[in-house]
C-alpha cells in the first residue's frame, strides 16, 4: 500500500503562483496531480513517470510545471499564472495501481 501526502495548498489571488508537493511511501512508477472543482469530474492535471515523461492538460500547459524528486519520493506541482477556473482540490495521483491522496485546496481569488 502506498500512502500519498500532499501539501501546499492555500488562497492565491489571480495571477499569483502555488507549489503543491505530494510525498510518496514508496517509490512508484507514476505520480500526478488531479483536480475537482464543485459540481464537476476530477480531471487530469499533469502526471510523470520515473522516467521523467510528461503529461499535462491542455489547460494548465505553459503555466504548471510538474517535477520529481527520486530520492525524497516526493512529486511537485509549480503552478504559476493561477486563474480562478483553476479553484479545485487538488489529489496526489499515483499507479501503478491507483493510489489517491486526501486532496489539498486551491483557492485563486479575482
Amino acid at each position: 500500500q502506498v500512502q500519498l501526502v500532499e501539501s501546499g495548498g492555500g488562497l492565491v489571488q489571480s495571477g499569483g503562483s502555488l507549489r503543491l508537493s505530494c510525498a510518496a511511501s514508496h517509490n512508484i512508477y507514476t505520480l500526478g496531480w488531479y483536480r475537482q472543482a464543485p459540481g464537476k469530474q476530477r480531471e487530469l492535471v499533469a502526471t510523470i513517470t520515473v522516467r521523467s515523461r510528461t503529461d499535462y492538460a491542455d489547460s494548465v500547459k505553459g503555466r504548471f510545471t510538474i517535477s520529481r524528486d527520486h530520492a525524497k519520493k516526493t512529486v511537485y506541482l509549480q503552478m504559476n499564472s493561477l486563474k480562478a477556473e483553476d479553484t479545485a482540490v487538488y489529489y496526489c495521483y499515483g499507479d501503478p495501481p491507483t493510489y489517491w491522496g486526501q486532496g489539498t485546496q486551491v483557492t485563486v481569488s479575482l
